[in-house]
């Protein structure tokens, strides 16, 4: 028998999503991967690395600089029964091949009159944090949200990182993938039996009684710093993994805001028309009469992202700016 400690073990992030890639190709010979500098560069976050030695060009496939052209060839394939894994480099570089994803993909099951499936997963790398200024630093996630017809994952924990592929591969529609590119070095424990996970529910990640801070992705972690501070002041706060923005999980954040009487929603995109706005939405509709202070939003600064590092802390949602709002809605609102 293993006991608990030596059957967990430490895995990065990209790790994690290596090993998920390498089960899905072993477990099923339909599986393949493409997409830019996948095979011989071992991919542009080196999430692919080894990936071709062990599995060939046939299944590890370098593609030319064309997101139109290898996301259309992946709905294809997919419709010929394989099973794809597109990687567009990062998600800023999608909109290259957003006719591709919106216009086809995810309008084939319903144009075709129920006929034909598209069982394509794509995976993006997202969010900012990294220096690499304001073309390939984008949270777009929330704009795909928006669209009828497929599923938007974005696994924040290694265990997510390492279950949601197996999982996404099952359905038979498209599934994107979003992979904040700041979470890659991250290191945790993961179970030896770690396996596929469930794609469809939030998780409470903190359970607290005066606030419920609604997030997803590299920014749960800031939230979960935020709590740990706010704690030793005396104020609990319960953080929420959103895990997945389309179809949202609005039953587990609802019923959180129901015992706590707040919430603040934490997203790197763009405040305007985003995602946030959706859940703020859905908890005025679904728990207004539970609410002890107005729904409250931190978002990135409406502005491209700044190359200098001061200046792209300054856009984005930090620990510190969670803290003061969260202090600011208990105290005003007790």
């Amino acid at each position: 028998m293993i006991d608990g400690e030596q059957a967990l073990r430490t895995i990065t992030y990209r790790e994690a999503v290596r090993e998920a890639l390498r089960e899905a190709l072993q477990k099923d010979e339909r599986v393949f991967l493409m997409g830019e500098d996948v095979g011989r560069y071992g991919g542009c976050f080196a999430v692919s690395k080894g990936l071709l030695e062990a599995f060939g060009p046939e299944r590890i496939r370098d593609t030319p600089l064309s997101e139109s052209g290898f996301v259309g060839a992946g709905i294809g394939a997919a419709l010929g029964g394989m099973r794809p894994i597109v990687e567009v480099m990062t998600v800023n570089f999608s909109l290259l091949c957003a006719d591709q994803i919106i216009n086809n993909a995810a309008v084939y099951l319903y144009m075709s009159g129920g006929q034909f499936n598209v069982p394509l997963v794509i995976r993006l790398a997202t969010g900012g944090g990294r220096q690499l200024a304001a073309q390939h630093s984008r949270s777009l996630e929330g704009w795909y949200a928006h669209i009828p017809g497929i599923k938007i994952l974005s696994p924040a924990t290694v265990e997510d990182a390492r279950g949601m592929l197996w999982t996404a591969l099952q359905d038979p529609d498209p599934v994107l993938i979003f992979e904040n590119s700041g979470l890659y070095n991250m290191e945790a424990t993961l179970g030896a039996d770690a396996g596929p996970v469930d794609i469809h529910q939030a998780r409470v990640r903190r359970a607290g009684r005066d606030i419920s801070i609604i997030t997803y992705s590299a920014s749960l972690y800031k939230a979960l710093e935020a709590a740990e501070t706010l704690a030793k002041e005396g104020i609990e706060a319960e953080v929420i993994d959103l895990r997945t923005l389309r179809p949202l999980d609005e039953r587990t954040f609802l019923e959180s805001v129901a015992r706590t009487h707040r919430a603040l929603i934490v997203d790197e995109g763009w405040r305007s028309g985003g995602i946030s706005a959706e859940i703020a939405s859905r908890i005025m509709e679904g728990a207004f009469y539970e609410l002890d202070a107005p729904v409250a939003r931190l978002c990135s600064q409406e502005a491209p992202m700044p190359y200098a590092k001061h200046m792209e802390d300054a856009v984005l949602p930090q620990a510190a700016g969670i803290v003061d709002l969260v202090r600011h809605m208990v105290n005003a609102h007790g």
